[in-house]
């Protein structure tokens, strides 16, 4: 659905001529469905990335050239506002510069389409099918940016959809008086990692009730840099070292952060030994599963045929906490755009109701007014779910420890092994080709039985 690099000069690179191909390619696609798409607009956001910002003006440009109206968010927003904000004014696209958690050397140029997911694959085709025609230096239009503006094919997106997104998350709160139970003692730190997160998150925190949110200072400065941190990533404990120290001094329980363009959220909590320790995304994935499932039922808004949606790749313990209870669980391939594409097929044709799509990467998408993973909503749910908890004594450590006694004992390791450029490409095929062909009897002693 879009373009991920290092920034650089070169073909393989992510510059203004890389991008001004892509976003000539998708202008391209958007004519060739008429003048109605073409009036309908592209929304466009970026994060606090290096050039993120000159990026997205470029964007814009490019699309006035071609006689295609921009709604552009006057500084970075969280990817999911950029979903949000497809599908709130009804445009025929969307465009986010973003490299989500990859170093600082990285950008990237995802493209959404109509309902607010990322562009589908025979969308995808024809954009990358017209990148290969236009010529990287004469074949891309623009448009002046003041002109543009003035002439209203360049209108700028402010505080106005702030509020219409964050009006629609805090519905998503399913029993926020468990919240005021425990407001007036109930601390959390809060990190943005440099990045999108860091108005909109504690803002929905305070509109839920919490009272002490601690945010960690020099992480709250947007630099793309991402200078306190070796990488940007949620799932990783070293980029919470100094929330960690903040929370140490403050006593506090709790600790969430989201990346710099603000889909992915990880959390660090307190285990029985006070020590403070992460949570892979399949086990929040799976606490927060469990915990919407109860909390509807208590509140009696569960909806007709539930569903919850899973990548092929996260637990099947989610699988046993949504079936347990009484909910439809489906795999999707990895990616949720394919989560909103079966979201979308199983509610139009009154199948189910999804209740919550998440991936093991820390992503989790919730709500119907989004079609991507949504780190501003799971902060909110994340933090209400804790609350819920703290009310009966207990910590989301605790909780998990319940849900291995109530659905199972499952457990997975992530390793990750980098294998760049062409020698990389040849080295992964020979592995799985191995793994094909001659699979393992046995893994650290244990027989495979398939």
């Amino acid at each position: 659905a879009g373009l991920r690099g290092v920034l650089g000069v070169g073909l393989n690179r992510m510059n203004r001529f890389t991008v001004g191909q892509a976003a000539q390619g998708l202008a391209k696609l958007i004519v060739s469905n008429g003048q109605a798409a073409m009036d309908r607009g592209v929304a466009i956001a970026y994060d606090s990335r290096h050039f993120s910002a000159e990026f997205a003006k470029q964007s814009a440009c490019i699309m006035a050239a071609n006689g295609i109206q921009s709604l552009l968010f006057d500084e970075l927003r969280p990817t999911p506002e950029l979903s949000f904000a497809v599908r709130h004014y009804g445009c025929i696209a969307g465009i986010n510069i973003t490299a989500s958690h990859n170093p600082k050397e990285y950008n990237g140029y995802k493209v959404y389409w109509e309902d607010g997911a990322q562009l589908p694959p025979a969308e995808a085709d024809v954009v990358a099918s017209e990148m290969a025609k236009t010529d990287i230096f004469t074949g891309v239009k623009t448009a002046d940016y003041d002109e543009s503006v003035k002439n209203g094919l360049i209108r700028i997106l402010s505080k106005e959809t702030d509020e219409a997104y964050l009006g629609e998350v805090i519905k998503v709160a399913v029993n926020p008086d468990c919240v005021k139970q425990v407001a007036d003692e109930f601390k959390l730190v809060y990190t943005p990692f440099h990045g999108a997160g860091y108005r909109l998150v504690p803002e929905i925190l305070r509109r839920l009730g919490y009272k002490h949110i601690i945010c960690e200072p020099e992480q709250m400065k947007i630099d793309g840099d991402f200078p306190t941190v070796k990488n940007p990533n949620p799932e990783y404990k070293e980029g919470f070292t100094l929330a960690i120290e903040l929370a140490k001094q403050n006593d506090v329980d709790l600790i969430i952060g989201t990346d710099p363009d603000c889909d992915r959220t990880g959390i660090v909590l307190k285990d029985k030994s006070g020590e403070y320790v992460t949570l892979s995304g399949n086990q929040v994935g799976v606490l927060l599963t469990d915990y919407i499932i109860t909390a509807k039922k208590l509140t009696n808004t569960m909806p007709a045929h539930p569903a919850v949606l899973k990548s092929i790749v996260t637990t099947e313990m989610a699988r046993a906490a949504a079936e347990k209870n009484g909910v439809e669980c489906f795999d999707t391939f990895t990616g949720f755009k394919f989560m909103a594409e079966k979201k979308n097929q199983l509610e139009s044709q009154g199948l189910g109701h999804v209740i919550k799509s998440y991936e093991e990467s820390y992503g989790y998408m919730l709500g119907d007014y989004v079609r991507d993973k949504d780190a501003v909503t799971a902060s909110l749910l994340l933090t209400e779910m804790t609350a819920w908890y703290a009310a009966q004594g207990m910590t989301l450590f605790d909780a998990l420890e319940k849900l291995y006694e109530k659905y199972g004992h499952y457990a997975e390791k992530t390793y990750n092994l980098v294998m760049p450029g062409l020698d990389g490409l040849k080295d992964m095929a020979q592995l799985m080709k191995n793994l094909r062909e001659n699979p393992p009897a046995e893994i650290s002693g244990v027989k495979v039985v398939t």
